[in-house]
């Protein structure tokens, strides 16, 4: 009855803390990929809430930097040169940016859970790629990733 109780007691308390459900993820920050030059690879990204997204300093001279999350998640913003770690716990559709190479259209989405903020979002990348010269196709890609 001991065993029982105590194992009961820490699947409990290991289910209720989520870390038994939690993944990390990595985007890597490149010059050159899949998607063509100053990308993030992958670009788009379907995690659960809880899960952390390392953002991997491949090549030098880029960072991470949230652009739009959803109403109560945690904005971000790296350091250039720097792998950074973020848990995104809120629910909906991230896009975030490389600061410095944001014109050549370095974006990417996050898309965690189930895309509450979808309209929103989708309004946020159209007024966003004013901002964006070059590979405007890309964030467009991106979205178009979200269900």
């Amino acid at each position: 009855m001991i065993k029982r109780l105590t194992a009961a007691a820490l699947l409990t308390g290991t289910i209720l803390s989520g870390s038994v459900w939690a993944a990390e993820h990595t985007v890597k920050m490149l010059n050159s990929g899949a998607d063509g030059m100053m990308v993030f690879e992958p670009g788009f990204l379907k995690v659960e809430p809880g899960d952390t997204v390392i953002f991997e300093s491949t090549d030098p001279g880029h960072n991470s930097s949230s652009h739009y999350v959803p109403e109560g998640a945690e904005t971000w913003d790296g350091p250039i040169n720097q792998t950074i770690s973020i848990t995104l716990d809120q629910p909906g559709v991230y896009i975030y940016k490389c600061t410095p190479h944001v014109m050549l259209g370095m974006v990417g989405v996050i898309q965690v859970g189930e895309a509450v903020n979808q309209a929103e979002a989708e309004e946020a990348a159209a007024s966003f790629a004013n901002s964006i010269s070059m590979n405007k196709e890309r964030l467009d890609k991106y979205m178009n990733q979200v269900q």
